[in-house]
């Protein structure tokens, strides 16, 4: 976890997502098998292939903090197949105003369910902190995303072909912004009254505000890389694409192309911006 590549490898297995698939029954298996390890009862012929897996699924599906399942949507394993069709949706041209609106209300919607379902529960957050973010978030998506597209829409020296470029461009300032203002209004408290710091021995010394500070520009700087290759490159490569003899003669096939792109971005995206920054940072004293 020290290295970045060591948390890439970490985070392929958090968000594989074959993971949605496992049962009840087999969830259980791999926490029993895992306690039984802790307690040293293991059954003979246990291998650690098998005890590594039955840690890759219990990560996957269960809070850390609560031990309780956590919605499939709202699984980061789930981030990547519920995440694309909104994607999609935001990327689409020619979008109306309602459109814009919903696309944007809709993608901070399931970016809160996400950040509330995996949130750090050690210390209990009131419910109002979390509609304060939520409502905080999507009031800045939609005011950026609409702003811009009428900004767009009233420059008369664009070209058509300009200014459908420039609009799909349009959500991610939105997004991007309105990811910070998530963190920051979901967050804001730390900042007021900092963060646990430890020592080597894992041992709480105090509260710091500085740290809460580095911790949560962290946040925020994923928070920006994260939507960078999912809004950025699919508007690039699909003006490539549509050019072409194939998209051309068939314009029923644009939307599936786009899906894929989507994907691949997404898939792309994720796993490398959360593993950015190291789960616990260094400070100065």
């Amino acid at each position: 976890q020290t290295s970045f590549y060591g948390r890439f490898r970490h985070f392929l297995d958090i968000i594989d997502p074959r993971t949605l698939f496992v049962t009840e029954s087999r969830l259980k298996e791999a926490v029993q098998l895992l306690e039984d390890y802790k307690h040293g009862t293991l059954p003979p012929g246990v291998t650690n292939k098998e005890l590594w897996g039955a840690q890759k699924i219990k990560q996957a599906i269960i809070h850390p903090d609560t031990n309780e399942t956590i919605f499939m949507p709202f699984r980061m394993s789930g981030y990547i197949p519920f995440g694309t069709p909104i994607v999609v949706g935001l990327l689409l041209p020619n979008q109306t105003l309602a459109s814009t609106v919903f696309w944007q209300w809709l993608n901070q919607s399931h970016n809160a369910c996400v950040n509330y379902a995996n949130r750090n529960a050690t210390k209990p957050s009131p419910t109002s902190k979390f509609i304060q973010g939520y409502l905080g978030a999507v009031i800045s998506a939609v005011s950026i995303a609409v702003g811009l597209n009428v900004l767009v829409q009233r420059a008369n020296n664009f070209t058509p072909a300009t200014r459908l470029l420039i609009q799909r461009f349009v959500p991610f300032p939105a997004v991007a912004s309105a990811n910070i203002c998530n963190v920051v209004l979901m967050r804001h408290t730390e900042l007021e009254e900092g963060i646990d710091v430890l020592d080597n021995n894992g041992n709480i010394v105090g509260s710091s505000r500085i740290a809460a500070k580095h911790a949560l520009l962290e946040t925020a700087l994923t928070r920006v890389v994260l939507p960078m290759p999912i809004l950025v490159l699919p508007p690039i490569i699909m003006s490539i694409l549509e050019k072409t003899s194939l998209l051309r003669s068939r314009p029923r096939m644009i939307l599936p192309v786009q899906s894929l792109v989507c994907l691949a971005a997404f898939g792309l995206a994720l796993p490398l911006a959360i593993s950015l920054f190291p789960q616990m940072s260094e400070v100065s004293t």
